[in-house]
């Protein structure tokens, strides 16, 4: 795995990680969840639901599917959106939101989540989530993250 083992902090190549590829199982983790709402929902009911229902949901299975971190990222509506997208020749693709969901690694996940509590868990999220989440056109995936500042 050349050079995708080195990482730069404070201007200078950090000293190389054991060698292993980036999605190894024993690294820290992120579920990265782009999320559009329903058509039905308008966006303030969108994200007052996300925020109020949705996140206490996820809170009460945190400990069974070890949830280390979960923060919700709701777009604002301002005109820099634009001007940022342009500046950058970005798609005009628009997001509701963005859920940032941390674990231990993947090991740790996929322990918890073939638990019958992890299982149950899992199935009462997506319930939920397809209660105000258009899921065909939102995206999922998962990454390591390198901190890079903060």
């Amino acid at each position: 795995w050349p050079d995708s083992n080195r990482c730069v902090r404070s201007g200078r190549l950090a000293p190389e990680r054991e060698r292993r590829p980036a999605w190894h199982a024993a690294r820290m983790i992120d579920i990265v969840f782009c999320v559009k709402r329903r058509p039905e929902l308008s966006a303030e009911e969108f994200g007052r639901y996300w925020l109020e229902q949705h996140a206490l949901l996820v809170e009460s299975h945190a400990e069974t599917l070890g949830i280390l971190r979960y923060s919700q990222h709701h777009t604002i509506d301002t005109p820099l959106t634009d001007v940022l997208r342009a500046g950058r020749g970005c798609a005009r693709e628009h997001f509701d939101g963005m859920a940032l969901i941390s674990f231990d690694s993947l090991d740790a996940l996929q322990a918890a989540a073939a638990t019958p509590e992890g299982v149950a868990a899992g199935i009462e999220l997506l319930e939920d989530e397809r209660r105000f989440i258009d899921l065909e056109r939102s995206m999922i995936w998962f990454t390591d993250h390198e901190p890079v500042r903060g």
